[in-house]
């Protein structure tokens, strides 16, 4: 029952305007049921075919959140039921995910993913492409009437240096801030998701009003 225990203690500590995304990538569907009995409803994968595996076999009234770098072939495969796509790091990726929505006849909400890290290996937008595709969306309704931009996301560098990571996360909200007061029918910035089992509350106190956490609920892989 470590599951319950690990995921009741971390929500007894999250503040009420965050959610929390329980990462549950490569883990089995026993142990996701674990946390969704213990009230969990909303979960993170990060590969298409097994987030529709367990979303095939698992209770309907669950957010599926897709967490990784999401390839344009694959988003078919979970238009029909996603919540949220953390990743959109291109104009092509998100054109494909309003198409493949409008063909399930259904509206998918989408983060946009900033490169804020100093790595290489990080997939995202930089400011400039950020600000294009956020001017193509507002002006272009008519063919991005099948998604919602609700927010951004980042990802730190994977480092032990606290001090970086904070800068980033405050780079992040910075950037979150200076859009945030766009709104069309098909834009809204109110989701900030950044921060991870080693680092959310670092994030939180940058902003982050969401967070994705794996090791600290199920346990390392």
């Amino acid at each position: 029952m470590y599951i319950a225990e690990n995921l009741n203690t971390i929500k007894s500590q999250l503040p009420v305007h965050v959610t929390l995304v329980a990462v549950s990538k490569t883990k089995p569907v026993a142990d996701l049921m674990e946390a969704y009995d213990a009230g969990q409803r909303i979960f993170g994968e990060n590969k298409i075919q097994e987030m529709t595996d367990k979303w095939e076999v698992m209770p309907k009234d669950i957010e599926w959140h897709m967490i990784g770098h999401v390839q344009t072939n694959k988003v078919k495969y979970m238009a029909p039921y996603v919540n949220l796509i953390h990743g959109v790091d291109s104009l092509k990726l998100l054109q494909e995910i309003n198409k493949q929505a409008a063909k399930n006849n259904r509206v998918i909400d989408c983060l946009l993913q900033v490169y804020i890290a100093e790595e290489e290996s990080k997939f995202g937008l930089d400011e400039q492409e950020l600000d294009e595709l956020l001017k193509q969306v507002q002006h272009d309704k008519e063919n991005f009437k099948n998604i919602r931009i609700v927010g951004l996301m980042g990802m730190a560098t994977f480092s032990e240096n606290q001090n970086q990571i904070e800068k980033e996360f405050k780079h992040l909200k910075t950037i979150f801030d200076k859009h945030n007061q766009l709104e069309t029918s098909n834009l809204k910035l109110e989701t900030l998701s950044m921060g991870m089992s080693g680092d959310y509350q670092l994030a939180i106190s940058c902003g982050s009003t969401m967070v994705r956490i794996g090791s600290s609920i199920f346990g390392s892989r």
